[in-house]
Formats: structure tokens, sequence, C-alpha cells
């Protein structure tokens, strides 16, 4: 039975390596997001940084196992077995929980995640023992002060942070303006001084409390002495700051990165307990049990978790570079990072999200908020409001989602609400604060327009229920699996750890997939940042055509899929093709979102006449697709009703009309992909032509519904559906060519 707990704590190692990795893409967001979306260096430059910050946090901590090894639960009332059941358990809700919210961009909180996890299994072994006659109560099993703690610090760290991030940006915007370089020369020295010794602070408070060299005489010494450290770092930096403006030096820059690193090294510090700690804990259980000889796991109890953790300092080291090399390798960090960005970028772009009831009807309190408090403001300071907010002066650094004077405000004002939570002993979560903060940073800086602000608003709502969901799922998620463990045995813990080798491999694989599909938005995000007007038109011909190409495509494969299930009277087929056809209705309203927003950076004179073909292909489109789901629709529930398939007699008509239409699409498809637009015309005719032999088979099949068998009407009628509905499909494909020939036809 050892062997079996050595496996055990040697995969809870071999997912902490993986966890590591997970973590660090999820948390990612808590340090990048306001250098990257400030344009503050380049990308690999602030990787570098970031990377620096998060190894020396690593390196130097002394991990706060504590949490893990007796924060939840009290280790004195548990056996062995008890606990290796529970480690196991949060390992593997962990990773794949993670792995989850990673792969759909959404930043979540890796210690609410760990402390539910820890909670729910706890909560299920300490039920099992009870249900198992033990006197013990759920006070003397388990440690909820902490998790109540946890919970506490969600809602003020949400609620807090983004007030305070609209309040301050509303200050600093009004200091600085969007022209902020014009009103430097005095003021960025003292903004710099109360920005770097926020940060200093900050690291003192969070970022180096549990740092190695932090002996208990030294944070006696910084905590009497905290009032001067802080006074002598505002002169010190201020001075320094000014001379550096002096010097040429943007200071905002080096603010961000300053910030960047701060926030990078607290991360590592205190958060890399949710990454080790359970595994650590789950190796000094097998120590022990193994050191004390008793052979039975379920009798062993664990008092010797209630001792200090000692993490060797080659765990830590190790743990940091591995963090390291996942943070410059992951494109799952960068996808969490574009999350938080693309909510907070001053400019329309692909709003991921779409409207939800509660966001639309906000936007319109706020909006009828916003008219009443305009009506009562005098017009001189509405007047000198609108000269600071006027986003037309806004300094943006090549490619940047927002300027450098918000970037700054995010990273210091986290890093000084996170410093003054942990100091008032609150559990303040590094994701719920940073995300937050951005939040209301943007909104102060008026980034969410009314042409966005209800997609914005709808994916805030999104990131802060993920929040919640983490909680629950990983609390019972846990127990579902701690359940299995302790009844279950050894066998299901090798079963576990094959399925969640599994289903690491298989969500990796299908992120790899998702990253090949998203190339495309590289084209769209170019179009929104390029200046000359010609050239965007070009690149929005070229993405619109590839779009239409999709979906035509798509178009013709659903038809002949639905179809041939018809005459095949084939239930399943028809049912998979109502699902496909269901979701690529959210498909094309996004392109036409994203294409409406390209349109908008074209010159005005090309605008104007290309518009209305634009809208009339992407009308087109959608009609073609109401088409397909009317024809589905119908024969699907025929077909599951089993009522008699078409009769044999109608294959031959039925099957040329199938294969001209089929035909159409592929020619189609050529002119979309050759640009020869010449033969519209001819396909245009052939439309027509293929229209009138509908018809006429349409006026044959009414001559059978007149004179045929009752027994068949059924299927003669959902059969007349199919080719009316096919008839329209083929006017709408005519259209379509014509638009499509009108947009490539060079402009006037």
């Amino acid at each position: 039975m050892d062997i079996i707990f050595l496996c055990v704590v040697i995969f809870l190692f071999m997912l902490a390596i993986f966890d590591l990795s997970v973590g660090v893409s999820n948390d990612a967001v808590n340090f990048l997001n306001s250098a990257i979306g400030s344009g503050a260096a380049t990308f690999k430059r602030v990787i570098i940084v970031a990377s620096i910050g998060v190894f020396l946090g690593a390196a130097m901590s002394n991990g706060m196992m504590d949490i893990a090894r007796h924060g939840i639960f009290r280790p004195e009332n548990f056996s062995f077995y008890d606990l290796i059941c529970i480690f196991m358990a949060v390992m593997v809700t962990d990773v794949i929980l993670l792995d989850i919210f990673n792969n759909l961009g959404m930043p979540t909180s890796t210690t609410v995640s760990m402390v539910f996890e820890l909670l729910g299994a706890t909560f299920v072994v300490a039920l099992i023992k009870m249900a198992g006659g033990s006197e013990l109560g759920f006070h003397e099993l388990l440690n909820t002060g902490k998790a109540l703690s946890v919970i506490l610090g969600i809602f003020l760290s949400v609620a807090i942070a983004f007030v305070f991030g609209t309040v301050v940006q509303f200050l600093a915007r009004l200091i600085f303006s969007f022209n902020y370089r014009s009103r430097l020369k005095w003021k960025i020295g003292l903004f710099g001084g109360i920005c770097a010794t926020a940060i200093v602070y900050f690291l003192m408070i969070k970022g180096a409390k549990e740092l190695v060299f932090m002996t208990p005489e030294i944070k006696a010494w910084i905590a009497a002495h905290t009032g001067v450290i802080i006074a002598g770092c505002f002169v010190f930096f201020t001075l320094l700051m000014q001379l550096l403006h002096a010097l040429g030096i943007n200071v905002l820059k080096v603010i961000v990165l300053l910030g960047t690193f701060a926030l990078a090294m607290a991360f590592a510090g205190n958060d890399l307990v949710n990454f080790i700690g359970v595994p650590l804990s789950g190796l000094a259980s097998y120590t022990d049990f193994v050191a004390s000889g008793s052979g039975d796991a379920s009798t062993h109890m664990m008092d010797a978790l209630n001792g200090p953790a000692d993490t060797p300092a080659w765990f830590l080291i190790g743990a940091g570079a591995i963090m390291v090399v996942s943070l410059a390798t992951s494109k799952k960090a960068r996808n969490v990072t574009k999350t938080s960005i693309g909510l907070s970028s001053s400019r329309s772009g692909d709003e991921m999200f779409g409207s939800s009831r509660i966001a639309r009807r906000l936007v319109r309190w706020s909006l009828s908020v916003i008219s009443r408090m305009r009506d009562i403001t005098p017009l001189p300071v509405r007047r000198a409001l609108a000269r600071r907010f006027n986003a037309d002066e806004a300094i943006l650094e090549h490619g940047a989602a927002f300027d450098l004077v918000r970037g700054s405000v995010n990273l210091v004002l986290a890093g000084a609400l996170i410093a003054a939570g942990t100091s008032l002993k609150l559990p303040l979560s590094t994701t719920f604060v940073t995300f937050m903060v951005a939040m209301g940073t943007s909104l102060a800086d008026r980034a969410w327009g009314r042409e966005s602000a209800v997609f914005r608003i709808t994916g805030v709502i999104s990131v802060i229920g993920g929040w919640f969901v983490t909680a629950g799922v990983a609390f019972i998620g846990a127990g579902i699996i701690v359940a299995a463990m302790h009844y279950g045995g050894q066998w299901v813990m090798i079963a576990l750890a094959i399925l969640t080798v599994v289903f690491i491999i298989r969500s990796n694989r299908r992120f790899k997939e998702q990253q090949s599909d998203n190339n495309e938005d590289a084209l769209f995000r170019g179009i929104l940042d390029t200046d000359d007007k010609a050239r965007a038109w070009d690149m929005l011909l070229l993405y619109i055509t590839q779009q239409h190409s999709k979906f035509i495509a798509f178009a013709a494969e659903s038809y002949d899929q639905v179809t041939a299930a018809f005459a095949d009277d084939n239930a399943r087929a028809l049912s998979k093709a109502e699902s496909s056809l269901s979701r690529h209705k959210d498909v094309l309203k996004n392109a036409r979102r994203k294409e409406t927003l390209c349109l908008r950076h074209v010159s005005r004179e090309i605008a104007i006449e290309k518009s209305a073909w634009f809208h009339l292909a992407n009308n087109c489109c959608m009609s073609i697709l109401y088409n397909l789901r009317r024809i589905d629709e119908v024969c699907l529930e025929h077909v599951d009703n089993n009522f008699l398939p078409l009769p044999q007699r109608l294959r031959g008509d039925f099957d040329e009309i199938r294969s001209r239409t089929r035909i159409l699409f592929n020619d189609t498809l050529d002119v979309l992909d050759t640009g020869a637009i010449d033969t519209v015309p001819m396909l245009r005719h052939r439309c027509d032509e293929l229209k009138d032999n509908i018809s006429a088979t349409v006026h044959t099949l009414h001559d059978n519904l007149r004179d045929g068998d009752p027994g068949t009407m059924s299927v003669l009628y959902v059969y007349l559906n199919t080719l009316q509905e096919t008839q329209e499909l083929i006017s709408s494909l005519r259209k379509f060519l014509r638009a499509t020939a009108k947009l490539h036809t060079p402009q006037i």
C-alpha cells in the first residue's frame, strides 16, 4: 500500500508542475495587462521585467505553506489516508478548473479555487467521518473562518477596487488630461514620487513580508519606522523622477514597469502556496507516515502538519524557474490578458462578449443618470470637463489599448489597495483587485462608449460571475472526487490520475486548434490599427471576402447535409445540422459587428459608396441561414416522428435540384476565392434558370397533392416546403452575387 501512496505523492508533484504553468497563465493578467495595454515597452521587455519579479518572489519566498497544512482543516483529527485523498482531490480539481478558465480566456482566482477545493474536500471527508460514528463536530474538523474571510475579501475587493479605480482615474485625468505631455513639467515629479512610494509600500507590506530574509526583527523595525521610510521614499523618488524627466526619459513608462515588477514579485511570493502548497503538504504527510512505521494509513493521525512549514530552497527555485518559462511561452497567458485589455480598451474592437439583459438595463439607467447630471451641471464646468476628457487628444503608444497615465494608475492603485487590505488583515485577491481597478479606470476614462458599453458590462458581469462559479465548482468538484476516492480506494485514484492526464492532453490540443482558427483576427486587428484609410479598405475587403467564403462553404455543406438526411430519412443528421445552424447565427452576428467596426476606419467616400452593398451581402447571408434553418426544422420534425419517407418517384427531380444548387454554391465560392467578378452575370442567370426549374417542379407537386394518396400528403408538404425554401435561398444567393460584384468593383 505504501507504494500506492508514494505514487500519489509523485503524481501530485507532476500535477503541481502543470498547475504552476496553468496558474501563471491565469494570473499573468494581474501584472501584465497594464504594461501591455499601455504599450509601455515591447512584449518581450515586459515579460523580462515580470519574469525577474516572478523568479525573485518565488525563490525568496517561504511558500506560505501553512494554509495548505492546517489553514482549512485541523490535521490532528484526520488520518493520513483522509488527507492523501483530500490532497489528490484538490490537485485534480484545481488543474482541470484553471485550465478550463484559461481556455475560455477568463481570469479567475487561484487563491479562491484552492481554498474552496480544500474546504469542499474536507467538508465531505468530515461528513464521512461523522456518518461513520466519529464524535467530532464540524468545528473540530474544519477551519471555516478562513473560508469566510476569503468570501468577505471577494465582496470587498470587487466593490472597493472598482470605486477607487473610477475616482482616482477621474482625478488623474483632470490633472493630466488626455494630452498629458503638455502638463508634465512640474507635475510628473510629484506624480512619479507618489506612485513609486506607493509601489515600495506595497512591496514592503505585501510583496516582501514573507521572504526568507524577513526575520521577525526586520519586520518589527519596518513596522516601527514605516512613516519615516515612506516619507524618505517620497522625497527621494520625487527628486529622482523629476531628474529623469529633465533628462528626457519617459517617467510614466518607468512607473508602469516598476509596478509590473512589484506585482509580479508579490504574486509569486504570496500565491506560490496555491500551486505547490498541497503537493508539499502531501510529501510532508507521507514522510511522517513512513517515519512512524505504523503501517495503517487509516489510523495514523497527522498532528505533524500543525508545525510550521520548512520548504527546501531548491523547491522554491525550481518553482520559480517553471513559472518564468511558463510566463514566457504560454499562449494561454496572452489569451487571458487579452480579455482584460479588451474590456478596458479605449478603442472599439472585437467585443468577445455578447449582450445581456442586465447589461442593457444598466446602460439605459446610466444614460438616464448622466443626462440628469448634465442638466444640473453648470455650462462652464461641462466645458472644462469636456476639454480635459477630449479623447481625440489621447497620446497612445503604437498599438496600445490605453495611455500610460491609466496604465500607471492601474498598477499603483492595485498595489496600494492590496497593501492596505493586507495591513487590515483582509485577504484581498490580487486577481479581483487588479481586474476591477482596470474596469474602474476604463469607465472613468469614458472608454465604454455607447457602441461598446453593453458588451463590456456583459463581459465584466461574466468575469465576476466566473469568480463565484469558481468557488462553487471547486467546492462541489473536490467533494465529489474525494468521496469517490474514499470509498473506491486505490483503483479510483489510478483511474482519476489517468482521466486527468487525458483531460490535460485533450484540453491543450483543443486550445491549439482554437488558436489556429483565430489567426484571422490578426487581419481584423490590423485594420483597426492602420492609419492608412486606402489600405484599410483593401484589408477590409479581404477580410469580408474571407468571412463570406467561410459562410458560403458552410451553407453549401449544410444544404447538402440537410437535404440528403431528409431524402435518406436520417433524423440524427438533421438534429446535428440543427445545432450547427443555430450556433452559426451568432457567428454571423459577430462577423457583421466586427466588419461594421472596420468600415469606420476607411475613408468616408468609400464607406458611403460601399456600405449599401456591404449590408446587402450580410443580409443575404442571414437570409440563406434562415432558409436552411426552415428546411431543417420542418424536415427534422417529419423524420423524427417516423412519418413516411420521400417517395422514390420524386427522388430524381430532387437530386437534380440538389446537384444544381450545390454547383451554384461551389461556383460562388470560386468567385470569392479568385475575384472573377466578370462571371457574376452568368451565375445570376443560372440562378434564374434554377428558380424556374424549381417553380415547374412545384407546379407538378401541386398536381400530386390534388390527386395523390392521402397517406403521402405529409411528406409531400415537407417536400414542397423544402423546394420553396430552396427557391428563396437561390434568390438570396443571386442578390449576394450582385452585392459581391459591387463590393469588388473599383470605387469611383
